[in-house]
């Protein structure tokens, strides 16, 4: 399964280049300090130019605490914003971290909302340098997006872009498993 819909509402699964996704926000997995790096971010900030750099050194210099999410423009990308998302660091499961996942999301989806975004582009939050395993993190992920479409009707559709095969079939046993026990 590739896609989720309800209402007039999507959430869709693709393999691909998060940066090159005609959306009007790119969420961007970022570190607490907004210092750039590898994997989506250093993509993102590649591909959009250091204006996006710039613009979050000025507007956010304690940068972005875990569980959290900013907002700057996009630079160069084909997106309005970039939301700069803070997921928590793999401890183990025992440090609060898939709240502070779901609260990430979440305030994703808020920041959505609040900007009149339509469309949102998602990558899996904290499951490369932070190690959160793929198989929890997504169900957290379609969980948490699911919860916010039956509470509001903004953003219209969230897209999941994952890197490689292997995440995109995650996320499809994920999306099928929560499908199936929503039906049940």
């Amino acid at each position: 399964m590739d896609y989720w819909t309800e209402n007039e509402q999507k959430i869709s699964l693709i393999q691909g280049e998060i940066t090159t996704q005609v959306v009007d926000a790119i969420v961007n997995a970022a570190n607490s300090q907004l210092a750039g790096g590898g994997g989506v971010d250093g993509a993102i900030h590649r591909r959009g130019g250091p204006t996006i750099m710039q613009e979050t050194r000025e507007r956010y210099p304690n940068g972005c605490p875990t569980g959290s999410a900013v907002i700057s423009s996009a630079g160069h990308l084909s997106a309005k914003y970039v939301f700069h998302a803070v997921g928590p660091i793999w401890q183990g499961g025992q440090a609060g971290e898939p709240e502070l996942l779901r609260a990430a999301y979440r305030r994703c989806l808020d920041l959505a909302r609040s900007n009149e975004c339509r469309t949102i582009a998602f990558p899996s939050l904290s499951t490369g340098a932070y190690g959160y395993p793929m198989s929890e993190a997504s169900r957290i992920a379609l969980s948490s997006c699911i919860a916010y479409f039956q509470e509001y009707d903004s953003p219209s559709e969230i897209l999941f872009v994952l890197f490689d095969e292997m995440a995109l079939e995650i996320f499809r046993g994920a999306l099928q498993t929560l499908v199936n026990n929503d039906s049940d």
